[in-house]
């Protein structure tokens, strides 16, 4: 029987936070995609980090590496499954990758019969019923488009209701009412002939509730393709665990203070400005053994130099001293004229934050990326990995990655992947004490 392989565009590198075992690529080239596809974990991530980018680069990136895994797949006996991971508050370049998949991979499959929202992201609190999109927020299910995420400056929308986002986001080309919709009851039972009558590319919004939703589901997507439906997916991460199948992760998120390099504090780069995020931050500067280092945004255009040189200064001092440094930005959502202009201040604050952790102690213990996007740029820029392997999750939803061995400044050392907008407002410090333990 030819092996199924899980190959998933993320478009920041959150998308593994409810799997272990396999790798993360910051790189696509065609021998480091072939790599993986050989390796035996069940899927593997390459990170394209589009979400940080404007739609015409994120579909140049998205094709590339489409293009590069054709190459990659060629000779090798798999039967591909293909996802477009992103968001589970719906923020990303939809429908701009699933298109560029389904025109790149589409023919590469023999033709494409259909693609799957499928935002559910349990850990997260991120449920969808009766084709309504809920972030659970203090036990109550709240319509995404009713939460701060809903206005972000680059992905905002309208809807909660994913056909209506459909036609809003495809600019109508998807009407809502082309939408197939698989609700909870259709989920929970017997779907296989539904699944084998898509054709042409259909859109479909998936319902789920908890994660026996979606394993139920997956079953039946994969029976289909086994069968050769070939389905594309738009995804959160919850309907990864479901494809996947992995049994418990290795060490218990507890215990993952065993990671940590010869019990040396670590250093914490807090890049995401979300509400939830800042709670969290204002949490863990309560806690004892951490140093507080603020980035003044508004410095890094002019004073560059000075400010980074105080960072760093300020991180070895602390790190000499027993105590763990967080480093965040200066809070608030600022407003820009145009999207271009949000996007380039952006990368201007990570690059900053980068050249921060490039400076960092070598004796470093640990490292926490608090953002996607942040710990994005964390991994392919600031520790310049190609690859990174996935040990598990300290937390839900957040994922700790190691750096290999023969890394030249950092060997071994665990890094946490810490989306913003995942966790309690404890769930930041309880990350760090659990490094500290």
């Amino acid at each position: 029987m030819t092996p199924t392989k899980i190959i998933v565009l993320d478009d920041d590198p959150t998308g593994s936070q409810t799997v272990h075992s396999c790798k993360l690529l910051t790189r696509w080239d065609v021998p480091t995609l072939k790599e993986a596809l050989l390796d035996a974990a069940p899927l593997f991530f390459v990170l394209t980090n589009t979400r940080g980018m404007d739609a015409t680069r994120a579909a140049g990136v998205t094709r590339e590496v489409c293009h590069n895994l054709k190459l990659a797949l060629d000779g090798i006996d798999l039967n591909p499954i293909f996802v477009s991971r992103s968001d589970s508050t719906l923020r990303g370049h939809y429908p701009v990758e699933t298109d560029v998949m389904a025109e790149e991979l589409g023919p590469y499959l023999g033709g494409l019969d259909a693609h799957f929202l499928t935002p559910a992201f349990f850990e997260g609190g991120r449920i969808t019923r009766d084709s309504i999109h809920y972030l659970v927020v203090n036990g109550t299910p709240t319509p995404v488009a009713d939460t701060e995420f809903a206005r972000d400056s680059v992905f905002g929308y309208r809807h909660s209701y994913l056909p209506d986002y459909v036609e809003e986001k495809t600019a109508g080309r998807i009407k809502a009412g082309e939408v197939e919709r698989f609700l909870l009851a259709d989920v929970r039972g017997d779907v296989s002939a539904r699944l084998m009558a898509l054709h042409g590319n259909r859109c479909c919004a998936v319902d789920a509730e908890t994660q026996a939703d979606l394993n139920h589901f997956a079953d039946q997507l994969q029976a289909a393709a086994a069968q050769g439906k070939r389905f594309l997916f738009r995804s959160a991460a919850s309907l990864l665990t479901a494809l996947a199948k992995l049994p418990p992760q290795p060490v218990a998120a507890e215990a993952m203070h065993v990671y940590v390099r010869k019990n040396q504090p670590g250093a914490v780069i807090v890049g995401s400005h979300v509400k939830k995020t800042t709670a969290q931050l204002e949490k863990l500067l309560e806690e004892p053994g951490v140093f507080a280092i603020e980035v003044e945004v508004d410095r890094i255009a002019q004073g560059r130099g000075a400010l980074l040189k105080s960072v760093l200064e300020q991180a070895a001092l602390a790190h000499a001293a027993g105590a763990t440094s967080v480093i965040y930005t200066s809070r608030g959502e600022r407003q820009f004229p145009d999207q271009a202009t949000r996007l380039a201040f952006g990368e201007a604050v990570s690059g900053f934050l980068m050249d921060v952790v490039r400076g960092l102690p070598t004796t470093l213990g640990f490292l926490i990326g608090k953002g996607g996007i942040t710990s994005n740029d964390v991994l392919s820029d600031g520790l310049a990995l190609k690859a990174a392997s996935v040990l598990g999750q300290i937390l839900p939803g957040c994922s700790v990655v190691r750096c290999p061995a023969d890394h030249p400044r950092f060997p071994d050392l665990p890094v946490v992947i810490f989306p913003g907008n995942v966790g309690d407002d404890d769930a930041l410090a309880t990350a760090v004490r659990r490094l500290s333990a």
